[in-house]
């Protein structure tokens, strides 16, 4: 039995299942827990979507993102946990998850088969795509909102079709999510052009630190700076983009004071460094040309270890 047909089995034999994902929920970790939730209803099945962390505000438009739980604990008459793109049930950052029947599904390169059942196809562009499968396996027809919320995980996980491995069965896919009901226009404009003010004053911050050496550039934000302009946590998504975007320029990092002494480094690449080696050496994981994770600060000692450690794996870059 595959992957797909051990879960979409072991699916048949629960009934009420607890959906989640990552703390600090991106597009994909959002649309594709909307979707599947969506589909195991379709499905005849009780689901619950539970998040550690609440919705970012581009994606609150997304069909009954209302709906999420947003805690920190499993509170719930649950028999089944489906977790979507995490490496370990930690990433959730939800406790009492251990006490069900785990689910992992996955498309990370640095995903790890810590549940009772795992699906990881590193070869995926997004977790929404194995969603997409899971709903053609089982028979589901999509509905205009499970296809809005796939095509969201799909847009934005691949970096507007930028990240590899898009390829023509990524468009095809988003063509038939278009014609399922999502609409690509509606769905830019909430993801893209719905910024608040707080997150282009934090960009600014950002940009005015920016240094460079080389085919590598760096930029950072202190926490003074997220005080400063009322700024969330979501409001860094994406900053990275803005310095990878230079002419010249393979890797770009992005340093983010979360705590005292505590660093969140996001991290992006053209494509001639595998970013998520990088960033397993230091205990996150991600795409090839996108990870993440987090070490000791302050800003300036994080810099000087992660650059120190990206130059002596790739010494053509400076």
């Amino acid at each position: 039995m595959d992957q797909l047909a051990q879960v979409i089995h072991e699916i048949a034999r629960h009934q009420r299942f607890l959906v989640t994902s990552h703390a600090r929920p991106d597009g994909d970790a959002i649309g594709s827990t909307l979707a599947l939730a969506l589909i195991l209803r379709k499905m005849g099945k009780s689901a619950e979507v539970v998040l550690g962390d609440s919705v970012p505000v581009i994606y609150q438009p997304l069909p009954h993102a209302e709906t999420i739980v947003h805690s920190n604990q499993v509170n719930g008459d649950y028999d089944a946990a489906i977790i979507l793109e995490c490496d370990s049930i930690h990433r959730t950052r939800l406790q009492g998850l251990e006490h069900l029947f785990l689910i992992n599904i996955d498309h990370h390169a640095s995903s790890r088969p810590f549940a009772n059942v795992n699906w990881i196809d590193s070869t995926a562009v997004a977790t929404a795509e194995l969603i997409f499968r899971l709903a053609q396996a089982a028979q589901v027809k999509l509905t205009p909102e499970i296809a809005t919320c796939l095509y969201t995980a799909v847009l934005t996980d691949t970096g507007s079709f930028c990240f590899a491995p898009t390829n023509a069965c990524t468009f095809e896919l988003a063509k038939y999510l278009v014609e399922h009901g999502a609409d690509p226009g509606r769905i830019a404009q909430s993801v893209y052009f719905s910024s608040p003010t707080s997150k282009m004053h934090l960009l600014g911050a950002a940009l005015s630190r920016l240094e460079r050496q080389g085919a590598v550039t760096w930029m950072s934000v202190t926490r003074q700076d997220m005080e400063r302009f009322g700024a969330l946590d979501e409001d860094c998504e994406g900053l990275v983009n803005y310095a990878l975007g230079i002419s010249g320029v393979e890797v770009a990092l992005f340093f983010r004071e979360v705590a005292k002494e505590r660093i969140r480094v996001s991290i992006r690449s053209k494509g001639a460094v595998n970013v998520a080696e990088l960033a397993e050496k230091f205990g996150g994981g991600g795409h090839e040309r996108a990870g993440g994770f987090s070490t000791e600060g302050p800003v300036q000692k994080a810099a000087e270890l992660v650059l120190s450690e990206l130059r002596r794996r790739f010494p053509n870059l400076d």
